[in-house]
């Protein structure tokens, strides 16, 4: 989700993983698919551009081993989120916090996360400095 230019994506497929990679930025989907193409896992990596104020692209349907989204914020994607996750996959989100920095319409309320995914067991969770960071697994 939001995968910017494929970093964590390209990663995730060089250890074994199929991935789906969702952004909207094009120049940022080509440079994660030449990325992974350099790496040798071009073949693992399915580049989707999209623009995720409007939901899930209706092909990324999962169930998926992890779930990754950083720095991307839409609480109305919360749930979407949790529901494509497979029993015992994992969900890492990272999002802008109003927790130690200034408030904005971007940024998370204290708790947020940990509300939005209170379904899911929580591994680590952290909001400082203003950020918030969540890593949970499905049951």
């Amino acid at each position: 989700m939001a995968c910017g230019r494929g970093t964590v994506a390209v990663w995730l497929a060089e250890h074994g993983f199929g991935v789906d990679a969702v952004d909207v930025s094009e120049p940022a989907l080509a440079a994660g698919a030449a990325l992974a193409a350099d790496r040798g896992v071009g073949e693992q990596v399915r580049w989707w551009s999209h623009d995720l104020d409007e939901g899930l692209p209706d092909g990324c349907a999962g169930p998926y081993d992890v779930v990754v989204c950083q720095r991307f914020r839409d609480p109305a994607l919360y749930p979407v989120l949790a529901q494509r996750l497979a029993p015992g996959g994992l969900l890492v989100v990272t999002v802008l916090s109003v927790v130690g920095d200034e408030g904005g319409p971007f940024r998370a309320d204290a708790g947020e996360l940990l509300a939005a995914f209170d379904g899911l067991t929580r591994l680590d969770h952290t909001e400082r400095d203003g950020e918030a960071s969540l890593l949970a697994r499905r049951p």
